[in-house]
């Protein structure tokens, strides 16, 4: 098997730039069936791969330059023009999932007064914000994490991946604008897909605070990929 198919390679190059990144940084691509061109965000679909560096304006590009038939040695296979979209919700489905996971494993604090104290007692690892959160929320919880650093305490990562619609949706429960997460595997997993798509959107309001140690943390547990779990 060539070695930009094997799923277990330590690098691949992308399609689009040539350049060699590990796995976690680029999206894999299958034919499908029916000719169309399939993110496998899991990498497990049987098949030549194509290998894209993971944001939106890589796929985009890929897209446009028909890279993916030459890449996959399908003549005539031809990417839709939505395909950058469909992977951002795919990998939105994903965070959601990972949210919802380390709700069921309860490390999910709602409510803003309990987000508070948990960050203020050191039971958050990070702190997820919905997209459309007021500044001042987002304020007074910033000012919580700069208390806690001052303290001594870990690092608090400070993200907004998703809509405030998409963490009601992980939870089960209404009028979710701010969540902590508390530390645990399952709590790093979640932050790696939701990285993972703020890194593909290019969106830099989408981190307002991600500390290196969370990916040390991260790669410890083997958390890496945001598409292993």
């Amino acid at each position: 098997m060539n070695i930009e198919d094997d799923a277990t390679a330590p690098e691949r190059t992308c399609i689009v730039t040539r350049k060699v990144m590990e796995p976690h940084e680029l999206i894999r691509f299958v034919a499908g069936p029916d000719g169309s061109v399939v993110p496998d965000l899991r990498r497990k679909l049987p098949g030549r791969g194509a290998w894209v560096g993971a944001r939106r304006e890589t796929v985009a590009l890929a897209v446009r330059r028909n890279a993916f038939a030459r890449a996959l040695k399908r003549e005539g296979l031809k990417a839709a023009p939505d395909l950058p979209d469909l992977v951002e919700r795919l990998m939105a489905v994903e965070a959601v999932q990972a949210f919802a996971l380390a709700n069921k494993a309860g490390r999910v604090v709602t409510g803003f007064g309990q987000v508070e104290a948990a960050i203020l007692s050191g039971g958050a690892l990070a702190l997820l914000h919905a997209r459309e959160a007021a500044a001042d929320g987002r304020r007074k919880l910033g000012q919580a994490v700069r208390r806690r650093a001052a303290a001594g305490s870990s690092p608090i990562a400070a993200l907004s991946p998703l809509t405030g619609a998409e963490m009601e949706m992980a939870l089960g429960r209404h009028h979710v604008i701010h969540a902590a997460l508390a530390p645990g595997s399952v709590s790093l997993a979640c932050l790696s897909r939701c990285r993972a798509l703020i890194a593909y959107r290019g969106d830099d309001a989408g981190g307002t605070d991600e500390p290196a140690s969370l990916h040390e943390q991260d790669e410890a547990l083997g958390g890496s990929s945001p598409h292993d779990i």
